[in-house]
């Protein structure tokens, strides 16, 4: 899966054995803010039946390959189509100038070929979901050959030496449907799809002001295929500047996701964040106190690796101090019914770097 800030590769064994813990797999589980669909992915590898969403379109894309779309209808179909693909040449044009020339997230010669299996993928024509594995396989294969620390903000003075290889495209790790039914994947904002009914709601929302379409402005291009306006020397997209979400600002983040909370409908409640956020612990566990049962689990873990080599700007220079190195993740689970997290759990486990 794509590198990603927030992603929570290290930490999905305490989410999987919390969840698993409290709830068997069979049930079904709503992931309001799925992201790459990491959690999705492995919850409907356990047999949960997920509803993932997200409102930024390569997330909807990732969840529907990797939640919606099961393996016994597409592998095969996917397997073939994206050999084609691999076999077509370069065919540079406006995502090439754009993002390999006026900026360098990705080499000029992977950027061509970019190009060209995108137009290609639009040309199919394909059902949602097996466009939704062509994309991704193509989001993955672009993010094994970027230029960057693993954010969409700036990208290396010079070529990074994995921008330098061919891009290659994969199947991506499909799941067959679980025995508890089809998985779903919605593109909506969490606050409209809190109320999908679920046996247990995860929650994993933006903590800061740092926006998810701001750092991977370039594969929401690369979904939507809009050849939109571009400002700046990052040429993010003009809609950076308008589509503003509540949750990656320090007074609209609380109220928004206490609307979200108390919108949903699952008896059974885990929420994921961590203490660089901009609503505490204390405040955190008011917002769930309407649920007469909440633990909460504190994780030890070491910080988005982006954090260790610090901030450079275009000309390789360092700007900005580095801070801390570690902070501390939390697991609220608040429920209807007494529950009780699965003692290994809390005894805490310390995690390694997110997108490393």
């Amino acid at each position: 899966m794509i590198k990603y800030i927030g992603s929570k590769r290290a930490l999905l064994p305490q989410i999987l054995a919390a969840i698993a813990g409290v709830l068997p797999p069979g049930h079904t589980v709503l992931d309001l803010f799925s992201g790459t669909s990491r959690v999705g992915h492995a919850l409907k590898g356990a047999g949960y039946r997920v509803l993932a969403n997200d409102h930024n379109a390569y997330a909807h894309t990732l969840a529907t390959c990797y939640v919606q779309a099961d393996a016994e209808t597409w592998a095969d179909q996917a397997r073939l189509i994206l050999a084609d693909l691999n076999r077509l040449p370069g065919a540079a044009g406006w995502f090439t100038q754009s993002y390999c020339v006026e900026s360098r997230y990705l080499h000029p010669d992977n950027g061509a070929r970019i190009e060209a299996i995108r137009n290609a993928i639009a040309a199919l024509a394909a059902e949602p979901e097996l466009e939704a594995i062509l994309l991704t396989a193509l989001l993955e294969a672009a993010d094994r050959v970027d230029s960057t620390a693993g954010l969409q903000m700036a990208y290396m003075k010079q070529w990074a030496p994995r921008a330098l290889r061919p891009l290659e495209l994969r199947l991506p790790a499909l799941h067959p449907r679980p025995a508890a039914g089809p998985c779903r994947a919605t593109c909506a904002d969490a606050e409209d799809a809190a109320s999908l009914q679920a046996d247990l709601a995860y929650l994993d929302p933006p903590y800061n002001q740092h926006s998810y379409l701001r750092n991977y402005h370039v594969w929401e291009t690369l979904v939507r295929w809009d050849a939109p306006e571009t400002y700046g020397i990052a040429r993010k997209r003009a809609d950076c500047r308008t589509r503003i979400s509540a949750f990656n600002s320090k007074p609209g983040l609380a109220p928004a996701l206490a609307r979200t909370i108390g919108r949903l409908r699952a008896p059974i409640l885990l929420v994921s964040f961590n203490d660089e956020g901009f609503v505490g612990r204390t405040a955190m566990e008011a917002m769930l106190a309407h649920k007469p049962y909440v633990q909460v689990l504190e994780i030890p873990y070491n910080r988005y690796v982006g954090a260790k080599i610090g901030i450079h700007n275009p000309k390789g220079e360092k700007v900005g101090t580095v801070g801390r190195l570690t902070n501390l993740e939390y697991l609220f689970l608040a429920s209807d019914q007494p529950l009780a997290l699965p003692p290994a759990l809390l005894q805490g486990q310390a995690a390694e770097p997110a997108a490393a």
